[in-house]
């Protein structure tokens, strides 16, 4: 089950994860011909566990993370931070 985000602290080595950043680039991802649903479905999680997550309102696990990477072809640098090196 997906952790609430605690957000007195940050992630763990002092590394910061923005989570509604991270959920912003993930709509941006979906596009707009595209379901909450159906992305949902095609990463392997409930529309409703998506939808937290693309709000940022949820940590994304690091399997769902790789899933998302390799199913739409976005590394996992640019999901975390939007940059990729």
């Amino acid at each position: 089950m997906p952790k609430e985000i605690d957000r007195s602290r940050s992630g763990s080595r002092g590394a910061e994860i923005e989570w509604r950043a991270v959920g912003r680039r993930i709509r941006e991802l979906r596009g707009f011909h595209m379901t909450q649903k159906e992305f949902a479905r095609r990463i392997g999680v409930s529309q409703g566990y998506f939808s937290h997550a693309e709000r940022g309102e949820k940590e994304i696990g690091a399997a769902v993370l790789l899933r998302i990477s390799r199913v739409f072809g976005k590394s996992m640098e640019w999901l975390l931070t939007g940059e990729d090196r």
